[in-house]
């Protein structure tokens, strides 16, 4: 992805798609955004991932998250796909369309301006194929995530989705998430954090894991609740020497998190 780094200000641009003309930002609007590239249209890898997008559209949408594919052929092709794609679902054939548009981008101008072509993977003319490209782009139209897989790897939207689930909640929580996270699962204080600054806003403790570096490990135990804009802590539970106490949180309107005690 030549020159585009995380946090910066994903382009805009205006494309043909299956749902017509769009433009990026006006399109995603509030919600955080997946634009996610393909090699091809009719390809077999490229209709089990779209298809398994398309079951878990519902996943994304109660997350606020728009998603959006891009492939290298005409919308005539991508419209025909469409009918392969809802068949290896075993959609009835009365449902025409996906739960998301898909960008034409037959002249590669996208897929060239995104960084998105795979070198090694070529089509029958010698042109380089779109490699398997995700984006995951804020509310704030920033850059937050960006996988980069080969023409011959299938990517794991399950994965995709624990992601926005990771940055969502990250976003308004001052946490990190550990390797193989699921909501529901153990966060972490930042290692960035002063003792002094995580004692104030973990007034009740964290537990914390002593190595041989004698670097201190803090660690949060955090049960969630799906909320329909994010994922909002539904009860805390914080433990030091092993002593737990138990934190409640509320949704207030907007985006402010009550804490009280209990």
């Amino acid at each position: 992805m030549p020159g585009l780094l995380l946090g910066d200000v994903f382009p805009d641009f205006e494309a043909e798609t299956t749902a017509g003309k769009i433009k990026l930002h006006e399109f995603l609007g509030d919600s955080w955004g997946i634009l996610f590239s393909h090699p091809r249209d009719y390809t077999p890898v490229c209709t089990t991932e779209l298809g398994r997008a398309a079951r878990l559209a519902s996943e994304f949408t109660k997350r606020s998250v728009k998603m959006i594919g891009l492939s290298i052929d005409c919308l005539e092709d991508h419209h025909g796909w469409t009918k392969d794609i809802l068949a290896y679902n075993c959609e009835e054939s009365a449902c025409c369309s996906l739960p998301f548009p898909i960008i034409a981008d037959s002249k590669r101008e996208l897929a060239v301006a995104l960084g998105m072509l795979d070198p090694d993977e070529k089509d029958k003319n010698g042109m380089p194929l779109t490699a398997r490209c995700v984006f995951i782009i804020g509310p704030d139209k920033r850059l937050k995530l960006s996988l980069l897989y080969p023409a011959t790897t299938g990517r794991n939207f399950d994965e995709i989705l624990r992601v926005v689930d990771s940055l969502q909640l990250t976003t308004v929580k001052r946490v990190a998430t550990p390797a193989d996270w699921q909501p529901g699962d153990c966060v972490m204080v930042p290692p960035s954090m002063p003792e002094e600054e995580a004692a104030s806003l973990f007034p009740a403790g964290v537990y914390t894991k002593d190595l041989p570096s004698e670097v201190q490990q803090w660690i949060q135990n955090t049960d969630y609740q799906k909320s329909a804009e994010f994922l909002v802590p539904s009860r805390l539970w914080i433990s030091r020497h092993h002593y737990i106490t138990k934190t409640q949180y509320q949704l207030a309107p907007p985006t402010t998190i009550i804490i009280s005690g209990s």
